[in-house]
């Protein structure tokens, strides 16, 4: 990409994360209590490693779900690219939390059974998604987990006030993902026990294949296994 449209898209995350650090302490008194234990269970559950778990909340905010994720013996470990949330998140869950940009992501390799990423990559311009979930194939270990949950739509994207989303459908966030080298497990939408129309929120769960046959035999690339094999997008 050029450097105008990196430019172009530093600048999305940085208005985009501005907003969250401006509303942070509303926000957190906002969520809270949401109820995202469907989407708790849907990730550990998914996970074959031995328990406990190391895992990345990505996009944790004031850091509820940290707080979950430790209160049932995990490893958690949280990221977001708002300062106050970080600082918020550790204060609020104990963990220890990592201040970075997804666009700017540097992630240790292969440190984490599972990545949940919950209502927080929709806000990644579409255009620098790939390098994104590169970096988190990367992060993963061989046989890991990322859970994704965003409100999904046409494959459109823009401004929402203060906010950038891309809001997809499955078809298209499938492809994002199998392109990266996922192999999808399943997905679901929410609220459960509502009409389609009434569950604006798409979530899906995705596997790092643990070898190159397991890669092959999905669809993906028998060249290369990029569960063994590092590339210069994993060390992003």
């Amino acid at each position: 990409m050029s450097d105008d449209h990196d430019a172009h898209l530093d600048d999305i995350s940085r208005r985009t994360l501005a907003h969250y650090e401006r509303n942070a302490r509303a926000f957190f008194a906002g969520t809270v209590d949401h109820d995202v234990s469907q989407n708790v269970t849907a990730l550990l559950e998914a996970i074959e490693a031995p328990a406990p778990f190391t895992l990345l909340d990505l996009g944790c905010g004031p850091g509820r779900d940290l707080k979950t994720f430790t209160g049932l013996g995990h490893r958690a470990i949280g990221l977001d690219g708002a300062a106050e949330f970080a600082a918020m998140a550790r204060a609020y869950s104990g963990c220890e939390v990592w201040h970075q940009d997804f666009l700017h992501l540097d992630l240790p390799p292969a440190l984490f059974d599972g990545v949940f990423a919950n209502a927080s990559l929709f806000h990644v311009p579409s255009a620098a998604l790939p390098a994104v979930l590169a970096a988190l194939y990367g992060t993963l270990k061989p046989g890991g987990v990322l859970f994704s949950s965003n409100p999904r739509g046409h494959n459109e994207e823009g401004w929402n006030g203060q906010r950038y989303g891309s809001y997809h459908d499955y078809p298209a966030w499938e492809g994002y993902l199998v392109a990266a080298g996922f192999v999808p497990l399943h997905h679901y939408y929410r609220p459960p026990g509502v009409p389609r129309e009434q569950q604006p929120w798409l979530a899906s769960l995705w596997h790092k294949p643990r070898n190159v046959i397991q890669r092959t035999e999905s669809g993906a690339d028998p060249v290369q296994d990029r569960a063994s094999i590092p590339t210069e997008e994993d060390s992003s």
